[in-house]
């Protein structure tokens, strides 16, 4: 299965979500979640929940490691970190993660997240750390 088909439908919950690849390259990851109403954070805000931007930084990191190891690793969640840096407006939502540091069994990326309307301008930005296990030989 092509990875870009595996990140989209090879996890129940990307599929709820609606995850969407949009790159991927031997530098980065670019994923984004298609704007649906129930997204939203607030019923009288117009603004994407912290839940749905933590996750997406969440997906786009992890998957940018496991883009770096071989296909049987596995790749899980030590530590995210997301700072929240203004709203996310009521569109599509993109994230797009680097690796900063891939060990043996620890990988490290950053990721960046921003808005449709105004791709220009960060919303958040996050860190994770991420457990590599290596599949068998």
């Amino acid at each position: 299965m092509p990875i870009e088909k595996f990140i989209e439908s090879g996890f129940p919950f990307h599929q709820f979500l609606g995850v969407k690849v949009d790159k991927i390259d031997e530098e980065s990851v670019r994923l984004y979640i298609p704007f649906k109403d129930e997204l939203i954070g607030h019923a009288d805000s117009a603004m994407i929940h912290g839940g749905v931007i933590s996750t997406l930084a969440d997906i786009c990191g992890g998957f940018a490691v496991w883009t770096r190891c071989e296909r049987k690793d596995f790749v899980a969640t030590i530590t995210l970190s997301v700072d929240y840096l203004r709203p996310a407006a009521a569109c599509d939502l993109y994230a797009e993660a680097t690796v900063r540091l891939l060990g043996n069994k620890v990988g490290n990326a950053h990721v960046v997240i921003w808005s449709e309307d105004n791709p220009e301008v960060h919303v958040a930005e996050g860190r994770g750390v991420y457990n590599i296990k290596r599949g068998k030989k």
